[in-house]
């Protein structure tokens, strides 16, 4: 009987992990793209997305999508997944999910109407998933067209140390002070050990 316990026991708590990690779930829109409840629902003006994400004390993010993409969706099932990354990112950053074949009409940061697509080709965002950074205040964008606005680009899929400290090294304002990505990475995991 006591085997038989330890056994169920075992069995309990090997279980625990898997449930807990199967407890958050993104959802599949009907545009085909995962989505997290608390990206930014906005009317698509950068300018005021921009403005209410500095007065929430948040960052503005874009994240290129496209329905179909294995790497988008692990962004959404494997690093949104993780309890620790989607906290950081939620509680640091205003994230708004573009589509990079979308026809919705986007307001850019210079008055611009365009289509989701358009406005891709704008910032030459070739493929997805694309994380784009921008400053805090309209002022550091001004005179600045397409790519030029953003701080910082995660170009492509990365594995969860990466793609947190991305997120990290933008709220940090790392790029301010001329230190690279790659520069900071490596000192996070000097760091770490």
């Amino acid at each position: 009987m006591k085997r038989f316990v330890l056994a169920l026991a075992a069995l309990l708590l090997a279980a625990l992990p898997a449930a807990a990690a199967e407890k958050y779930q993104a959802k599949l829109g009907d545009d085909g793209l995962h989505k997290q409840p608390w990206f930014v629902n906005s009317f698509l003006d950068l300018k005021e997305d921009l403005a209410d994400a500095t007065k929430a004390k948040k960052r503005l993010a874009i994240i290129w999508e496209q329905k179909g993409c294995p790497y988008c969706r692990d962004v959404h099932t494997v690093n949104l997944a993780d309890d620790k990354i989607r906290a950081y990112v939620k509680d640091h950053f205003a994230v708004i999910q573009l589509n990079l074949w979308g026809d919705r009409e986007v307001t850019d940061f210079d008055g611009q109407v365009m289509s989701e697509k358009e406005l891709a080709r704008k910032y030459r965002v070739n493929f997805t998933p694309t994380v784009q950074f921008f400053p805090e205040t309209l002022a550091e964008i001004k005179g600045k067209k397409g790519e030029e606005a953003e701080v910082a680009r995660m170009p492509g899929y990365f594995r969860n140390f990466h793609f947190l400290a991305m997120f990290e090294y933008v709220w940090e304002k790392r790029y301010a002070k001329g230190q690279e990505f790659q520069r900071y990475i490596l000192e996070k995991s000097a760091a770490a050990q």
